[in-house]
């Protein structure tokens, strides 16, 4: 005769949990959900049952009754840049913390993802999709996701009519970028920058776009004509290679703004060891993201910032939005940007 718990027997079931409990089988479903009220001793007792007996419950099963997944599905261009990576393990966390568990696919390397992915992902039946990338456009990814919204991570251009136009249904986290960008301009010209160029990152990132198109604004209108034009791709190699150049075949610059901050890493290691220049004294360098190692005391970098905690905070509050009211048109959250001023500007 076989024991619960032990080698043999048939999986435990919510009924078996009730029984030894002796509760309803209602209130075997509400003990795993930490979100509905249960009196905690009540609580406390059919948990430890469910773990004497070996009992988890059947997420599939759930999903067919309640309709959701409790699954997120994420899209990122990369997992192993610094920013990135932060950014996962943020919202992976905070996702946790509701109750989400999460499904990670990544892009190719052209931002685009294979379309038998995405038909994997359905099978998934996940509650939303958080999409990092642009080039997967919501026609294509709504074609995958049945009940789903996506959720895009948008960077509008200042005054930029962005309403999306015979689109299908989908929600948007839109990050404004000129008050961060705005504020670091104003610090180089307060400390008498004239030349200011600019590192790009990737030409097909909308951020970097949206990015470089503002700059470009900002400057004018502080009557500081455009900025050089420095080739980047978010890569520390790459920028360290693009600085040497500027200064040995171009004619140099007064400051850096960086479109990230590994790229303004490159940048001044490039400036202090390759070129002998001091910064800031002779060059001013400019970072985006204001990722953790920005901070660190051998970079101690000037960066506009993105705050990671309020933009998780958009992205659930987003999704748990979305859930309550499923039939709602697009929804959205704002995150603005802000300059962070340490040593490499001064």
């Amino acid at each position: 005769m076989s024991i619960a718990g032990e080698p043999g027997r048939g999986r435990a079931t919510a009924e078996m949990v009730a029984a030894k409990a002796n509760v309803s089988r209602v209130a075997v479903s509400r003990a795993f959900n930490p979100h509905t009220s249960l009196k905690p001793e009540k609580r406390e007792l059919i948990l430890r049952i469910a773990k004497e007996l070996d009992y988890t419950p059947d997420r599939a099963a759930r999903a067919l009754v309640s309709g959701r997944s409790h699954l997120v599905g994420v899209i990122v261009p990369d997992v192993c840049s610094h920013w990135e990576s932060q950014e996962i393990d943020a919202l992976t966390t905070a996702l946790q913390n509701e109750g989400f568990a999460t499904l990670l696919f990544k892009t190719r390397t052209d931002y685009s993802m294979d379309e038998q992915l995405l038909a994997y992902m359905r099978g998934f039946n996940p509650d939303s999709v958080i999409a990092f990338v642009e080039n997967v456009k919501p026609k294509t990814l709504v074609r995958f996701l049945g009940r789903a919204v996506p959720i895009y991570v948008n960077y509008p251009f200042e005054n930029e009519d962005d309403t999306p136009v015979a689109e299908p249904l989908y929600d948007r986290l839109n990050v404004f970028q000129h008050n961060g960008i705005d504020q670091a301009v104003a610090l180089l010209q307060g400390f008498g920058a004239k030349r200011i160029a600019y590192l790009s990152g990737l030409s097909k990132s909308r951020a970097n776009v949206s990015r470089e198109r503002t700059l470009r604004r900002v400057m004018r209108e502080r009557g500081m004509g455009e900025p050089q034009i420095i080739p980047g791709d978010f890569t520390y190699d790459t920028a360290y290679r693009s600085t040497v150049d500027l200064f040995r075949i171009g004619q140099g610059a007064d400051a850096i703004f960086a479109a990230n901050d590994v790229g303004a890493f490159g940048v001044l290691d490039a400036l202090r060891h390759e070129l002998n220049l001091r910064v800031p004294e002779d060059v001013k360098v400019v970072g985006f993201d204001d990722i953790a190692q920005s901070h660190w005391k051998s970079f101690n970098l000037t960066t506009v910032k993105f705050d990671l905690d309020e933009r998780v905070r958009c992205l659930v509050r987003l999704i748990l939005r979305r859930l309550n009211a499923p039939d709602a048109p697009s929804l959205e959250e704002t995150l603005n940007t802000r300059l962070v001023v340490r040593g490499t500007v001064g």
